[in-house]
């Protein structure tokens, strides 16, 4: 079994938390902002110093390939994301990175023999803080979203200052086509990444062996009332559609507790109209995003929400599903794979689902695939907060390394 240098992990993660950094342990990285770019910047300096050839796809997607001693045979691809969202942590997407880099800087300088080309890459606006959505970059490559569409996307914040193609079309980083991710020269994809929640940890298991992402839908639901005065409007003349929005998330939250007890949902974003203090709220939407690994769970759970009651407090009530995606499963001989190497390196560790989607969950409809999770302390992520220690970084980057060579074998 093999190990990777763990000094130079830790330097990695020092490295880029440089980028960004946000002033209270995190970083603010937006996709293809200076602070990415200047991470982007670094990966390719490293990468070229191994003698890794680096290019880039027409999504700005890195790819840094070392050769294989069999040039015909089809490439391994490890990788995450490098982006985050508004003051984010130094570990969510960029621990993946880091993995990748770190397994082939290993097999270099360590001389390992393999076969297969071994290629470490950064995914292009995994987080979509800045232009949604979410996995942009992973779906345009893997047939899930046009890419003229998320071409034209708009930024949220006032620093993204236009659409997501333009910033792409002034990074640098747009390149060839002919370069994407393919089934035809990739034959398998890994990504590390921190857990992003409490169960490892609290199980005290140094490794999550993935095999899947769970299913999960995100419905936008909506309250229609009355815009009238706060001072001159009785009470029982009004018809408020923030109190109206604040009894239907009751009302699903009553239904849903009577779940199975591993679904979550979650409100996460409220707009309210015309949001002024001296005036009732005529008009509020709220997003639910509800999550399960059960199909059939996750099918009563909407069959519930479409049965919401189509008023509150004299406030009309409609629904629309702004996106869903399916249980993915990843391969099971690599997911058999991480758990032998995990096992053989004498690491704890458990078969978990992720929660959260992964840009390895659509790349799973096109090579085999899989992941592997290291703990989050306290299950904090998305926050500057959170925390994984080098030890655990460090088990879960040799997993990575052992696996891939297992693959490599294969």
């Amino acid at each position: 079994m093999y190990q990777c240098n763990k000094n130079r992990v830790k330097d990695k993660i020092e490295t880029f938390s440089q980028f960004g950094a946000a002033g209270k342990g995190g970083v603010t990285r937006f996709s293809l902002s200076p602070e990415a770019i200047a991470a982007r910047k670094e990966f390719s300096r490293r990468m070229a110093a191994i003698g890794a050839e680096v290019v880039t796809d027409d999504m700005a997607n890195m790819y840094a390939t070392i050769a294989g001693s069999d040039a015909g045979l089809p490439r391994i691809v490890m990788g995450s994301h490098a982006d985050s969202v508004r003051n984010g942590g130094n570990y969510d997407g960029i621990l993946g990175v880091i993995a990748a880099m770190e397994t082939l800087e290993t097999v270099v300088a360590e001389k390992i023999p393999h076969r297969h080309p071994l290629t470490a890459m950064i995914w292009t606006n995994e987080e979509g803080s800045l232009y949604p959505p979410a996995m942009m970059s992973s779906g345009v490559i893997c047939g899930k979203f046009d890419k003229a569409t998320v071409l034209a996307s708009k930024g949220v914040f006032p620093e993204a200052g236009g659409t997501f193609g333009e910033a792409l079309a002034t990074s640098g980083f747009a390149g060839d086509e002919k370069n994407r991710l393919n089934a035809r020269d990739y034959c398998a994809m890994l990504e590390l990444h921190i857990e992003q929640g409490p169960i490892l940890e609290a199980a005290k298991k140094q490794i999550g062996v993935v095999d899947g992402v769970v299913g999960m839908f995100n419905y936008r639901i909506r309250t229609q009332g009355q815009a009238d005065h706060a001072g001159t409007t009785p009470m029982s003349f009004r018809k408020d559609a923030l109190l109206a929005a604040a009894s239907a998330i009751k009302w699903i939250h009553a239904e849903l507790d009577t779940f199975p007890k591993d679904i979550v949902y979650t409100t996460g974003e409220i707009k309210l109209h015309p949001n002024v203090h001296t005036v009732i709220p005529d008009e509020v939407e709220f997003s639910l995003d509800v999550r399960h690994w059960d199909p059939a769970v996750l099918a009563k759970a909407l069959e519930t929400i479409k049965g919401i009651p189509k008023e509150f407090d004299k406030c009309p009530v409609t629904y629309k599903e702004a996106w869903s995606r399916k249980r993915c499963e990843f391969n099971r001989e690599l997911v058999g794979l991480v758990e032998k190497n995990a096992r053989e390196l004498g690491y704890s560790y458990m078969i978990m689902h992720s929660g959260p989607g992964h840009d390895a969950q659509y790349v799973s409809d096109m090579l085999p695939t899989t992941m592997i999770f290291v703990p989050s302390k306290d299950g904090h992520s998305h926050c500057e907060e959170e925390f994984t220690s080098l030890d655990e970084a460090w088990a879960g980057v040799n997993v990575a390394l052992n696996t891939v060579l297992a693959i490599d074998k294969k």
